[in-house]
């Protein structure tokens, strides 16, 4: 597994994986490119032997107190592996550097395995977005984890680890 942040040359690749990961509601070349160029914007990749299998990204508006999880996609074939974890975790690094104090994220109500993943890494349901994607006509579950306590109980982790 390699991360690494992400660039605008990495925009064809996000978008082929965009597109095979939300096939019905993909967002548009325009918008991916100006996340990535974004001063608020922290994407990052994960490639394996030169190719691209999975990307997410943070919104983070420097100085402001809560960020929001944008995205986060693995290639089918890489999936199960703990990817999708590191690129979360990658996002909550940065949320924590960045000094934000809430992260939030949309997950599709559909989607078991990705409100699974969330909910170990501490987030928890704050509210829902009915009929929110579309064409689809599926509920966006609003989560929220609070930074302070996550790099606390990490802490914990560690500690109980060594």
């Amino acid at each position: 597994m390699s991360l690494r942040p992400a660039t605008p040359d990495d925009l064809d690749a996000i978008m082929a994986l965009e597109r095979a990961s939300f096939p019905s509601d993909a967002w548009s070349d325009a918008m991916m490119r100006e996340e990535l160029t974004s001063p608020h914007g922290w994407y990052v990749v994960d490639e394996e032997a030169g190719r691209l299998i999975g990307y997410g990204g943070l919104r983070a508006v420097r100085g402001a107190a809560d960020a929001d999880i944008q995205t986060i996609a693995i290639a089918a074939a890489a999936r199960g592996r703990g990817r999708g974890r590191a690129l979360l975790n990658a996002l909550l690094d940065e949320a924590a550097r960045r000094r934000v104090r809430d992260v939030f994220l949309d997950v599709r109500a559909d989607n078991p395995v990705a409100r699974a993943l969330y909910a170990s890494e501490g987030f928890i349901e704050a509210g829902r977005r009915p009929r929110y994607y579309q064409p689809d006509d599926v509920d966006a579950i609003v989560m929220r984890v609070e930074i302070p306590g996550r790099i606390a109980r990490v802490a914990s982790d560690s500690a109980v680890c060594t």
